[in-house]
């Protein structure tokens, strides 16, 4: 009988202790809590940009082939024949690397025609076979369009500039971006009669991809009939950005 006496007065000690820790426990999170709700009241979040607007230094170029032939075999011969020729031109004469030179599209593929009579018919296969070139002597583009065309290429798509490497501008964009979020982390402390403190923290976000500068198809075409000297492409500029996510203190 005596130890179970014990047994419950030892269970009764540590349920009291248990609840006295809880209840401590909560007595504390009042004050944390009113700390941290304090410590946001006085600290700025802004979003700074930078942008720096540049000249590229590369294109990327589609340049491809569109064979018929009344079988797929024909069609595939004659196509090899024209991207074969292209590509000595662009090595030869324009100095395209090997690796600048990429197949980006092959297919062979049967051309349909329908009548009630004879419902669904093979008339003939189509080839085709698309290169994507890199290319970095801008000044001179045009003139490597108007040179694949005379060797066979009848399928020129977009010409993308960019810039090969934007990494070597990413110091100064980020600085552009910081300098930014500066200035409007000033404008709102001002406006609610506070003053800037020192920065809490900094977060680089994703701006997405490399930049690219499109002159498509319709453009390119236009050019060449408006230019009877020649295609004319003109690369323009291309925008760099940057954007930082930075929390200040706020006095």
């Amino acid at each position: 009988m005596k130890g179970w006496v014990k047994t419950v007065g030892a269970v009764a000690l540590a349920s009291g202790l248990i609840f006295g820790s809880m209840g401590l426990n909560g007595a504390l999170k009042g004050p944390e809590k009113a700390l941290a709700e304090e410590a946001q009241k006085n600290v700025i979040q802004v979003t700074g940009k930078g942008e720096l607007s540049i000249k590229p230094d590369i294109v990327y170029l589609s340049i491809g082939v569109d064979t018929s032939a009344a079988t797929a075999a024909e069609a595939q011969k004659a196509n090899a024949a024209k991207i074969q020729k292209i590509t000595a031109v662009l090595k030869g004469t324009w100095g395209v690397a090997d690796k600048d030179i990429q197949t980006a599209r092959f297919s062979v593929q049967p051309n349909y025609t329908y009548s009630e009579k004879e419902g669904q018919q093979v008339k003939g296969y189509n080839a085709n076979h698309t290169l994507q070139i890199n290319y970095r002597d801008l000044d001179k583009v045009g003139g490597l369009l108007d040179a694949v065309a005379a060797a066979g290429a009848n399928n020129i798509g977009n010409a993308s500039f960019s810039v090969e490497d934007p990494s070597a501008f990413e110091a100064q964009v980020l600085e552009k971006a910081m300098a930014n979020a500066d200035v409007k982390a000033g404008a709102i402390a001002k406006a609610a009669k506070r003053s800037l403190g020192q920065v809490v923290s900094v977060t680089q976000l994703d701006t997405g991809s490399v930049p690219v500068n499109y002159m498509g198809y319709e453009k390119l075409a236009a050019t060449a009939a408006a230019d009877t000297a020649g295609t004319s492409v003109q690369p323009g500029e291309i925008d760099v950005t940057a954007q930082v996510s930075v929390t200040y203190d706020m006095k």
